[in-house]
């Protein structure tokens, strides 16, 4: 059995993206939110990216999940397990495997802002899990996480290192938020890219067939589409740069000429000079002892920790311990 529940409209997604871009393209240091990367065509560039020899990332959790999926399960007992941020929910497999294997898991709850993206993950799990009631939900993992269905108890899977796309502060209250949707007792499982060496995390983001740059410009795509925009995404270079102090890659459009772009659905005129860029995502990079301890501070305690064996990315398991 699958549902698919909205909880974001077309009109909804237009309005977010016209609201930030007015806020970051009128910004002194212009900045677009990664989130935007991800319509039909982002979200199979990515699903290329994470097959590229360069990007470790998901071969990295990968392993952690398919070494440690029953464990999980074992601990969990979870009768719900709800996926923040889905996409295709391939790695999830691994968890549905496991907990089914249990004989806990009665409902699937993928969530992501893709609503192609989700529309096939739903569809093809249910096929592959029968008797599985799968639920996806088309929203934003900041805003609708109240909204998700499922019975206790719960595991949440933010995988991906994707909570290393939030700032600091934004971590902190994306994390409290999660807690406080959840009853005492029931289940954080996050991925978490490590910090390592920076020559291998700029190449992750910066590979040799250019796949990344093409979905970095996909964002100007999305925003020529939506707001009838007339950006020229090749006219923007991709970069990938490694912040040591703030220990996250930051990903950049930077603007090969001057030029002005027109964007009639934000009612605005955005100029660039010659070298100007656009940042467009960052991607923390996490030490243990730190994890842990955003964890103890939005209410979390980690029961289990693990590393792929080149102890290039974490899994932690924790448990909601306070109201």
């Amino acid at each position: 059995m699958s549902e698919l529940d909205v909880h974001r409209h077309p009109d909804d997604i237009t309005e977010a993206l016209r609201t930030d871009v007015r806020a970051g393209l009128s910004a002194t240091q212009k900045w677009l939110p990664s989130k935007w990367f991800y319509d039909a065509r982002g979200s199979e560039l990515f699903e290329e990216i994470t097959a590229l020899p360069e990007y470790y990332p998901t071969r990295a959790e990968r392993e952690v999940l398919g070494r440690e999926a029953a464990e999980i399960a074992r601990v969990t007992g979870a009768h719900t397990l709800v996926e923040l941020g889905s996409g295709s929910s391939e790695k999830t497999r691994l968890l549905l495997d496991g907990l089914r294997g249990h004989g806990s898991l009665e409902t699937f709850v993928p969530l992501d802002v893709s609503e192609s993206a989700l529309a096939d993950a739903v569809e093809a799990i249910s096929a592959d899990y029968p008797g599985l009631s799968v639920r996806g939900a088309i929203g934003d993992f900041t805003e609708h996480l109240d909204l998700l269905p499922g019975e206790q108890p719960r595991l949440v899977a933010f995988l991906g290192g994707t909570i290393g796309n939030l700032t600091p502060v934004e971590r902190g209250k994306f994390l409290r938020s999660v807690r406080d949707v959840l009853a005492e007792g029931e289940w954080l499982l996050l991925g978490t890219d490590l910090v390592k060496n920076p020559e291998t995390l700029v190449r992750a983001y910066d590979d040799a067939a250019g796949v990344t740059a093409e979905f970095n410009r996909n964002v100007l795509r999305v925003v020529n589409q939506r707001l009838g925009a007339d950006f020229d995404p090749d006219g923007f270079e991709h970069e990938s740069y490694w912040d040591a102090e703030a220990e996250w890659i930051e990903m950049r459009l930077r603007a090969s000429a001057d030029m002005l772009v027109r964007i009639p659905g934000a009612g605005m005129e955005v100029r660039f000079t010659e070298g100007e860029h656009i940042r467009t995502e960052i991607s923390a990079k996490f030490r243990a002892g730190g994890i842990r301890g955003e964890l103890a501070d939005a209410g979390f305690d980690v029961e289990r920790w693990w590393t792929d064996s080149g102890k290039l990315f974490g899994v932690s398991l924790a448990r909601s311990i306070r109201a």
